[in-house]
Formats: C-alpha cells, sequence, structure tokens
C-alpha cells in the first residue's frame, strides 16, 4: 500500500498496447519487464518504453522485483503461466478466460491460496462508470425489483481483422469464452451470482478465412460452436437471455438491458468502460439519459491492476479470482446445456463485487 505494484508482463500479443498505455498513466503501477515467445515481438512492444526488461518467462518469474505476473498468453496457457506465477510466490492477474476450463482454473486459484498470494482476471471493464452506473441505479431502485435482462453481442467473426484468429475457433475459444465474460461479469457485477443455464448452440461454416495481415486469404479450422443462446437463472430469481455469435452480420438490439417492476435500463457495451445509460420508468416520458453516478473515470484496460494493488490484504479485488472462476463455471455449463438439452445448475458461486464509488482512475 503506497508503493506502486511492480508487474512483469507475460504475453505481447494484439491487447499488450492498451495495458501499456494504462500502465504508463497509473502512477499505482511500474511495468519492470516483458516477455514473450517472440522475443522481437516484446521489445517492439516496449520500445517506447527503455527502462523495461525485455526475458524470457523463467527469467521473469525469477525476478524478485516482480510482485504480479500480467498474463496475457492465449487462452490454453492461461493456466499454465498462471500456475508458474504462484509458484514464484508472484500475485497473478491475467486477460479472460481465468483459464481454458474450470478445472484448470480451480488448480490456479487452490496452488495461489496456497502459496498466500491472490488472483485477478479481466474483465475490468465492468469497473467503469457504464456498468456501475447502472448497478447503482438498480441498487437505488430507479427500477423497482429487477425480474429479467436481456444480453446481445453480435459480430461476422473476428478473423476479419485479427491476423491470427485460430484460437477463436478452438477450444478455450468461440463467442460464449472471447465476449462472454464482459457480458456475464457486467450482469452478476449488477444482479449477482447464478445458479441454473440452459442453452443452444450452432456454428455455420467449418473454416473461416483470415481477412488481413501476413496470412490474408488463409483458412483456420472452426472446431467450437460460433453462435450459442441460453437463459442464465440468477440466485435472486432474475432471468438473463444471452445471445453470443460470430455468425450474425448486425444487430439493432441494447448490449445489455435490465429490466424492473418500476422501469428498464439501457446498459453500455460491457468491452467497454464507460457510455451513457438510459432509463425508462413506468409512466415516465421515455427513455432518459442518467448522469454518471459510479464507476472508475477515465479508465483503461488494466485497471482493474490497479485496483487489484489497493484492495487489503485479506479481501478479494473486485476483478478477482472468485468471480472470474464463477463467469468460467457459468460458461462452461451452458456450453454442456447446449450440448446435452438440458438445464444445468451452476456448480460454484461468488459474492457479488463490491460497487465502485465514483473515483478517478488515476487515484484508484
Amino acid at each position: 500500500m503506497g508503493q506502486p505494484l511492480n508487474i512483469g508482463i507475460v504475453g505481447c500479443g494484439a491487447i499488450v498496447g492498451q495495458y501499456l498505455a494504462t500502465i504508463a498513466r497509473l502512477p499505482q503501477l511500474r511495468l519492470v519487464a516483458v516477455a514473450d515467445l517472440d522475443l522481437d515481438r516484446a521489445r517492439q512492444a516496449v520500445k517506447d518504453h527503455p527502462d523495461v526488461a525485455v526475458t524470457d518467462v523463467a527469467q521473469l518469474m525469477a525476478d524478485p522485483r516482480i510482485e504480479l505476473v500480467l498474463n496475457l498468453t492465449v487462452p490454453a496457457v492461461h493456466a499454465e503461466i498462471a500456475l508458474l506465477a504462484v509458484a514464484a510466490g508472484k500475485h497473478v492477474y491475467g486477460e479472460k478466460p481465468l483459464a481454458a476450463t474450470s478445472a484448470d482454473a480451480q488448480r490456479v486459484l487452490e496452488a495461489a491460496a496456497a502459496a498466500g498470494v491472490r488472483v485477478g482476471c479481466a474483465p475490468d471493464t465492468v469497473l467503469g462508470t457504464g456498468t456501475q452506473t447502472a448497478r447503482m441505479a438498480i441498487d437505488d431502485g430507479l427500477i423497482g425489483a429487477p425480474i429479467a435482462a436481456t444480453a446481445t453481442m453480435v459480430t461476422p467473426g473476428h478473423e476479419r481483422w485479427h491476423p491470427n484468429p485460430d484460437f477463436y475457433y478452438a477450444p478455450g475459444g468461440g463467442p460464449l469464452l472471447d465476449m462472454g465474460p464482459y457480458y456475464i461479469s457486467s450482469l452478476i457485477t449488477m444482479l449477482g451470482p447464478v445458479t441454473s443455464v440452459i442453452g443452444a448452440g450452432s456454428r455455420t461454416r467449418a473454416k473461416r478465412r483470415i481477412g488481413s495481415g501476413p496470412r490474408e486469404g488463409e483458412e483456420v479450422p472452426v472446431t467450437v460452436d460460433t453462435h450459442i443462446s441460453g437463459v442464465l437463472v440468477h440466485a435472486s430469481g432474475v432471468l438473463s437471455t444471452l445471445v453470443m455469435s460470430f455468425d450474425a452480420v448486425a444487430t439493432r438490439a441494447a448490449n445489455i438491458e435490465v429490466h424492473g417492476e418500476k422501469g428498464s435500463l439501457v446498459v453500455p457495451d460491457p468491452n467497454h468502460f464507460d457510455g451513457e445509460v438510459q432509463l425508462s420508468r413506468l409512466g415516465g416520458p421515455g427513455w432518459t439519459p442518467l448522469p454518471v453516478s459510479a464507476g472508475y473515470q477515465g479508465a483503461g484496460r488494466g485497471v482493474g491492476l490497479a485496483d487489484f494493488a489497493a484492495t487489503p490484504p485479506g479481501r478479494e479485488p473486485r476483478a478477482g479470482g472468485q468471480l472470474a472462476f464463477h463467469v468460467l463455471d457459468v460458461m462452461e455449463s451452458l456450453l454442456a446445456s447446449a450440448g446435452s438439452g438440458r438445464a444445468v445448475t451452476v456448480e460454484s458461486t461468488c459474492e457479488r463485487p463490491r460497487p465502485v464509488p465514483l473515483t478517478d482512475a488515476a487515484t484508484a
């Protein structure tokens, strides 16, 4: 507390630039070293950060200066890198999902508990003013008792812009595991944990053609469902309807809507930190914007690290491992339901994360 948190990054792919930008402007965080299987890629990532060391994974894990490992590898090796960090006595914060499977994620949490280190996980977008302002509106009773929610994510597929989209269409990928963490984390933040799910899934084609970069025109196999629909039953009784698609072209549906006895909310894109929350109350004038009232202002990817650093020992970070594990369990349960055609009980649960008061991200 009071000193910057020293960070080492493993994985310097497409997302690393956003984290670097956030870390550079938050005084609570200090980047010490980066590692990647491709050292040239790692050097390119930090070319404007001459004080940051470029090294391999083993050296980064052994560096006594590093207190937390930021795991930006592909989902298939999230657990492997997290376990290395825990074994080295370091906290770990990873990109979503927490691991490729809930079994691997459980191993990470158990190892961290035994080692006395903490686990955090993206998405931290739910700590921004969009989801947090909507949460405050719900908690303040502006829509009355919540009844239902909808969450919709539609895109024709990431291969159109991502130069190496293979992992999006392999086990651990697909629209649910890729984008679902944003939507489900937001739903749980607003409405609490999930107890059961029922789902269905499909895929439109067996191959995807890369649309940009040095591999443009190359085809990658599709081995996961690319359109998932489902219903999440929250412990509170709220029913959330979810649509996650890499197949459909476009939608005019709100990213998230929450409906209550006295009103409805439009919640902004949970893949972003901010955005306008709109309220329509029973008997009112229609949709009106709500003032920003909660969350980290000016946040970017990595603000969860600052929140992690500010969380006292013994308390779960808001973007913590328990929430990430429950989100992964919900998604796996939804996929299992889609495969069996039956409702599935979600075995895990989590505490609803603490709300974020309206706070400048730089002073998180």
